[in-house]
């Protein structure tokens, strides 16, 4: 028998012979479907019977204004709540149907999308990018004729990590992004991972090209529509639309507020779904199911193996007692303390939401929290502490405490001055008329200098932002920069490059790109 067909038939079983393990079932398991430890049914429902002292408990430590959970077993939803606030200061509750932003969950359900294709002959996961949508490229052209699907929807290309995030943060459109791709260097190509949302949107938009319509159309009328998600969309203006939607709170000061709304749009496959826990709970069930959905095959279970299968090591173990992390089409796969496969994925904008999700396919259980503040580790912490109730009937740690140390560094401000004052020994500020001009650079585009009413200002993006430049010391000036990749009290500098008693003939920003600064040139 092939490795791909024992996979397979392996995995279109253990739904149903992994639920519970007394006595005799053991022996009906594969060897690698079988489990440390028991989990009974009574220990499962303990668990779930505690979801509102977790979820309270994780609210009142981190003043997170709302939460909604779901928790699917068996085929069934067992619980849908929501919890808190809408909006801070406002009396609408979150329910079971208020729709959230889903940030990076929506790579998970657009996996989902691409496995309805292959299972309907669309796609394949293997089929060429090259094949599907020759416009894109990477800087590698030898890699043109290899470039799958998979390798994006897996961050194998060898693209660099959040390729792209930096010009979606200056306001450019997919296209644009997905054209500038081909600008940056490249790692060791199947053999590196790179999380990258718009290498994964570059292949959804090859689907939904073979599939003949918009991404955002194929997923609803692929997944979202069959299922009966009606709360689902990627459009962000249908998100928008929502009388019942969480309003995004971002962190200020030592609590959250409704500071900013974010526009995912451009890379929409990779993060712009909105979805209520009432509809995760349908897809969470399809995708413990092995893809039936209401006793009827949904997406062939051949399909959807690959995408919840490891496909990349995304975190090799940094110890041998370390377990390491896969990430196959869009999900994240590993394999808990207690031997039995998790599927799982995190979403977060800094600008004010934080999801996730974890499922036990060997215990036909799943549990989804969506939240309407910034992550900071408590949907995860809710997450495992109700897994681990669930798998071994106690907690082990302090989950919150073990999570937020690894997002505390998405709001450390970016910039080598933040936080500084001038030099007090500052040279003079350059001439406002030696600044004044356009530069460009090859990825970023053009950037302009304006003098806005005797104030030195910086254009920048497809619909400029503009950002007000102050001096700083000598030819060098700063701009404040707030972007879902520069949190709050970021700082760039602008240094300008003069050559004798001429204009700047280049300007250097430290802070538009990923990977250090950028040097622009006059035009």
């Amino acid at each position: 028998m092939s490795q791909q067909l024992l996979s397979r038939r392996l995995f279109l079983g253990s739904a149903a012979a992994g639920a519970l393990i007394p006595g005799g079932l053991l022996a009906e398991l594969s060897p690698p479907q079988t489990p440390g430890v028991a989990a009974p049914d009574e220990q499962i429902g303990a668990a779930i019977g505690r979801v509102d002292e977790i979820v309270g408990g994780i609210m009142t430590r981190t003043g997170v204004p709302g939460i909604a959970v779901a928790v699917v077993h068996k085929g069934e939803t067992v619980l849908a709540r929501g919890y808190g606030p809408r909006r801070i200061g406002e009396t609408a509750e979150i329910t079971p149907d208020t729709v959230f932003q889903l940030a990076s969950v929506s790579k998970s359900i657009g996996a989902t999308v691409v496995a309805r294709q292959v299972a309907d002959g669309v796609v394949t996961w293997d089929a060429r990018m090259a094949d599907l949508l020759p416009w894109f490229e990477l800087s590698d052209p030898g890699l043109k004729e290899r470039l799958t699907i998979g390798d994006l929807y897996s961050h194998r290309s060898g693209l660099p990590d959040h390729a792209g995030d930096d010009l979606e943060d200056l306001g450019f459109d997919r296209r644009v992004i997905l054209e500038r791709l081909r600008l940056l260097p490249l790692a060791a190509f199947r053999s590196s991972y790179a999380y990258t949302n718009f290498g994964l949107t570059a292949a959804a938009e090859a689907v939904s090209q073979a599939a003949g319509m918009d991404w955002a159309s194929l997923s609803e009328q692929s997944l979202y529509a069959p299922l009966g998600m009606g709360s689902t969309s990627s459009r962000f203006a249908d998100y928008m639309g929502r009388e019942n939607r969480a309003i995004p709170h971002a962190r200020s000061g030592d609590g959250f507020a409704p500071l900013y709304q974010r526009d995912p749009d451009a890379q929409s496959p990779a993060g712009g779904v909105s979805a209520s826990v009432s509809d995760m709970a349908i897809w969470m069930k399809m995708v413990l199911s092995g893809g039936q959905h209401e006793g009827a095959a949904f997406i062939a279970g051949d399909a959807l193996l690959p995408a919840i299968s490891p496909q990349s090591i995304s975190s090799p173990p940094g110890s041998a007692d370390a377990r390491a992390g896969f990430y196959g089409y869009g999900f994240n796969v590993g394999v808990d303390p207690s031997g039995r496969v998790r599927l799982s994925h995190s979403g977060g904008f800094d600008l004010g939401a934080g999801t996730c999700f974890s499922l036990i396919p060997s215990l036909d259980l799943g549990i989804a929290v969506l939240s309407n503040a910034a992550p900071i580790g408590a949907v995860e912490a809710i997450a495992e502490i109700f897994t681990e109730l669930a798998q071994l009937g106690h907690e082990r740690r302090d989950w919150l405490a073990a999570y937020q140390p690894l997002f505390a560094p998405f709001y450390v401000p970016r910039g080598r001055t933040t936080g500084q004052s001038p030099p007090v020994d500052a040279g003079p500020a350059l001439p406002g008329d030696l600044c004044i001009g356009r530069y460009a650079h090859p990825y970023f585009g053009e950037v302009e200098v304006r003098d806005a009413g005797g104030e030195l200002v910086l254009a920048a993006g497809p619909e400029p932002v503009l950002l007000s430049l102050s001096p700083w010391d000598g030819a060098t000036m700063v701009f404040d920069f707030v972007t879902e990749n520069a949190p709050a009290g970021s700082r760039s500098t602008i240094e300008f490059e003069v050559a004798g008693e001429g204009p700047a003939r280049a300007v250097v920003i430290e802070l538009f790109g990923e990977d250090g600064p950028s040097r622009f040139i006059r035009i």
